[in-house]
């Protein structure tokens, strides 16, 4: 770490420094070895979640990541967009320290007129944020841990998690289960039919694995026009490849991003108090226009002569002949060595091999809320009917305590809560609400403990003796004429 960023760091800790109150710990532990939260998911919404539980004094917790010690997040893997696609003013992950926002890091690290000239942050730089903002604030991390299953322990009403590690198996208890699992966590990245009939080194997806040095001299289909979409077709056209062809079910390219309506104090901050109907409209209607490629992202590929774009295209088989990839649509077939799916998640809790067993205990908004028929949508059906704290609900009452202690932070949080924390956008005020939800059960489960203290409290404020005044009672907490608090 540079002086500029030592200084930084410094300038962070004295700011928590005068932030600092209040200052005791207050959650009752469990046993040596129960966590208070955890966290699956060491993203930016991971993180943020630990320092906002730890500013509320909740201790006692850790953040789980599959990645391996020093690997990298989704911003050095999968994503491939040379910027991120939301405003550089963004700010979120700091909670609201300001020595701990993105601008003050980018401003240390590179000076600030340099971040006055920059137009949108680099995703590899973001990484680097978000990787000094784990340092300076030591936040609790444990790498190398894949979360395989979740069981309840109905004895003590804790959360048993099973993690897969490098040493093999291993269980951690928990009172609370965060799930900071981004934009794949409601479900599954998959290949749709028909290119789950091709071999399998013929097809990727566009947040998988795709060996783009393989694909040099090839030619490309990628299918969809989204963001990624257009990402990975340009990655591929930079490596090499000899010609990229995007094939568009749309006979138009959406041109307004809903997302930079929803970038606003209302919104952001308001819309999970919204009732069931207006929220189910609003959501179908951005899901429906879904947002175009970011203007970089087109101008990264309009002008080379290997891309081309074939608008109201659906494809309707996929199969080799002689070798070649051939792929039909209304009007014609194209041929290729290789074909990128940009067709996004598949919203279905159950693929989530974590949430596999409860999957079908979670409450979901097609069991909640039955929109008129000319408001159907299935993809927001299949999202979780959330509470306040991001807490799942059981679809029958009492058959899965387990589930309101879990809270779930990913991208289908969004028809509940709006862009609550798995989107950079709504960080800012996502994770405070879900940390405010953990922080409110806690509370409330040991409200009887925290009641049994206030009667046994007994240090003094007032040491000196008062002339006349009789001895205290015992206890030296009851006023005159006063019943004890009833704590049952």
């Amino acid at each position: 770490m540079d002086g500029a960023l030592l200084a930084l760091a410094e300038e962070v800790r004295a700011q928590l420094d005068l932030l600092g109150y209040p200052l005791g710990a207050w959650v009752p532990p469990r046993g040596e070895d129960v966590l208070d939260v955890a966290i699956v998911g060491a993203g930016q919404t991971g993180l943020a979640t630990a320092f906002g539980l730890r500013r509320e004094r909740v201790d006692r917790i850790a953040v789980f990541d599959r990645a391996p010690p020093g690997g990298t997040g989704v911003w050095t893997t999968f994503a491939r967009m040379r910027t991120l696609r939301t405003p550089k003013h963004v700010s979120g992950p700091d909670l609201g320290v300001p020595a701990l926002t993105p601008r003050r890091f980018f401003e240390a690290r590179d000076g600030a007129e340099a971040w006055q000239r920059l137009h949108k942050i680099g995703r590899e730089d973001w990484q680097r944020y978000l990787d000094w903002y784990a340092e300076v604030l030591a936040l609790p991390l444990r790498h190398g841990h894949e979360l395989l299953a979740i069981a309840h322990e109905r004895e003590g009403d804790l959360l048993r998690l099973s993690f897969r590690t490098e040493a093999g198996e291993t269980t951690v208890r928990a009172r609370k289960l965060v799930l900071a699992t981004g934009m794949d966590g409601t479900g599954a990245w998959s290949i749709p039919a028909p290119f789950d009939a091709l071999p399998p080194a013929r097809v990727s997806h566009t947040s998988g694995h795709v060996d783009f040095a393989r694909l040099r001299g090839q030619r490309l289909l990628v299918i969809g026009a989204g963001a990624s979409a257009f990402d990975n077709l340009a990655t591929a056209l930079e490596a090499g490849a000899a010609s990229a062809t995007m094939l568009v079910r749309r006979d138009r390219l959406p041109r307004v991003n809903p997302f930079r309506w929803m970038e606003q104090a209302g919104f952001l901050g308001q819309f999970h108090a919204l009732p069931d109907a207006l929220k189910w409209r609003l959501m179908r209607h951005i899901f429906l226009l879904n947002q175009p490629p970011p203007q970089e992202s087109w101008d990264r590929v309009a002008d080379d002569p290997r891309f081309s774009i074939h608008l109201g295209s659906p494809v309707t088989g996929a199969s080799m002949e002689g070798g070649e990839v051939v792929v039909e649509t209304p009007r014609g077939k194209h041929r290729a060595d290789h074909v990128i799916v940009g067709t996004g998640t598949e919203f279905n809790l159950a693929l989530r091999p974590e949430l596999a067993v409860l999957a079908p205990q979670i409450l979901l908004w097609r069991d909640a809320y039955q929109p008129p028929p000319e408001e159907a949508f299935p993809p927001l059906g299949a999202c979780p009917y959330l509470t306040p704290g991001f807490a799942f609900r059981e679809r029958i009452p009492g058959e899965a305590p387990a589930l309101r202690h879990i809270h779930f932070m990913g991208y289908g949080a969004t028809p509940s809560m709006g862009l609550s924390g798995a989107s950079i956008s709504g960080m800012k005020y996502g994770v405070p609400r879900l940390v405010d939800g953990i922080c409110r059960a806690l509370w409330l489960e040991d409200a009887a403990v925290h009641a049994e203290s206030l009667l046994r409290y007994d240090v003094l404020e007032l040491t000196r003796t008062v002339p006349g005044e009789p001895a205290p009672d015992a206890a030296g907490t009851t006023l005159p004429g006063q019943p004890p608090l009833e704590t049952a």
